[in-house]
């Protein structure tokens, strides 16, 4: 399985962090040869963004079962029971608030991906697919994700 990257992250930041991603203004440059793929996304206040998060490693033996942002506060849980980008497969996915879309350019905000993300996808937010009610997570989950976004 091969992904030809659709685009790019221009972003201020340069290397990973673990929190104030909800502040973050960047941008995707979208390869020009897909602008007409843009028409219409415009009207959503809300896009997914998939990436490949092309600075990650893996090694089973140091990723498969860790502490979640390696904090001795969080639980040795499975890579598959979180958000950690070293992976088997470095694939990111983030909703983000869409600011502005102008020629090949999104304007987005919240987006945890660095400078030079190569992008795979982009899909609008539909609440009727991507919103769950009620969802149940493990109570390390909130402890985690405090000032991440």
């Amino acid at each position: 399985m091969n992904f030809t990257p659709i685009g790019i992250v221009k972003s201020p930041v340069k290397k990973g962090v673990d929190s104030g991603w909800g502040n973050v203004i960047s941008e995707i440059h979208v390869d020009r040869k897909y602008v007409d793929g843009l028409t219409g996304l415009s009207s959503f206040s809300h896009i997914i963004i998939i990436f490949g998060m092309h600075q990650s490693t893996w090694t089973p033996e140091n990723d498969l079962i860790r502490r979640p942002q390696e904090r001795e506060d969080m639980p040795l849980v499975g890579i598959f029971a979180q958000r950690a980008k070293h992976r088997p497969n470095p694939i990111g996915i983030t909703s983000v608030r869409l600011l502005g879309v102008e020629a090949n350019i999104l304007r987005i905000q919240g987006l945890d991906a660095i400078d030079g993300t190569p992008v795979i996808d982009i899909k609008p937010y539909y609440p009727h697919y991507d919103k769950v009610d009620e969802p149940i997570t493990p109570e390390w989950v909130d402890r985690l994700m405090s000032g991440y976004f």
